[in-house]
């Protein structure tokens, strides 16, 4: 009889944003598969078990996890953020749909967690208030020059754009290229926020003009958002700005 395999995450990293329903898979699940510094984010009781593997292996840890879920063993996979963006969530789907028949037999159940644009506009109030995308910028799973064409055409159609994955010692240039690009495109005094680790007691939340954004303060622990030409900067001494953008935009409704 086929066990269940939980698809879950932790959220940014601080334990009080993990969802109560990420928490309740830890408690059931045996065995947990997940990149390190995700599993040691669990407390785990004697008798459960952490499988631990490298970031780039997804699709192996995919494929262990519905193993050992289709021998009837209750599992969980973690992810950091939420399981279902840029995450562990498509890789073992796509290890379903590549695999043998008895994986999707796999009572298969995925939780939503909160990710890291969410944790970092609510850090400076409400940049994502209106329509917004998420792109990340690695060109490993994907050619460069997608990358390119959907920045472009995302800034051109209006999106506050979070990008995830900004940059990594394989790829110290892609973010200071993703801002050349998107100078072309949007207002030099268009709001850039650099939310690293949000939530953890390492934060560094910090806003620059697009114009004067610095690609080195992101690191691989940072998600940027990038504001549309509605989004706004509220100054207010003696505290941080607000930046918002705002739900109404004036135009035609044909």
């Amino acid at each position: 009889m086929s066990g269940r395999l939980f698809v879950i995450g932790t959220g940014p990293g601080n334990p009080g944003q993990m969802t109560p329903e990420a928490q309740a898979a830890v408690e059931a699940a045996t065995d947990f598969f997940g990149y390190g510094p995700y599993l040691d984010r669990l407390t785990l009781r004697a008798g459960q078990t952490r499988h631990v593997s490298d970031n780039r292996e997804e699709l192996d840890r995919a494929g262990a996890a519905l193993t050992m879920a289709a021998a009837g063993s209750d599992v969980c996979v973690v992810s950091g953020g939420d399981p279902g963006v840029f995450a562990m969530a498509a890789a073992v789907c796509e290890a379903i749909d590549r695999g043998p028949a008895e994986w999707r037999g796999v009572d298969l159940v995925v939780l939503p967690g909160i990710t890291a644009m969410l944790a970092v506009a609510a850090r400076v109030g409400a940049p994502l208030g209106h329509d917004f995308c998420a792109i990340s910028l690695s060109d490993n799973l994907k050619p460069w020059a997608i990358i390119e064409n959907r920045l472009e055409l995302a800034a051109r159609a209006g999106f506050v754009i979070a990008l995830y994955n900004p940059i990594s010692k394989a790829r110290p240039w892609q973010l200071g290229k993703a801002f050349e690009l998107l100078r072309q495109h949007l207002p030099a005094t268009t709001p850039v926020i650099f939310g690293r680790a949000a939530g953890r007691p390492d934060e560094r939340i910090t806003v620059q003009p697009l114009d004067r954004a610095d690609a080195d303060l992101a690191d691989m622990a940072t998600c940027v958002i990038i504001g549309s030409p509605e989004t706004r900067v509220i100054a207010r001494e003696g505290q941080a700005d607000l930046i918002y953008t705002p739900r109404f935009m004036a135009g035609d409704k044909r």
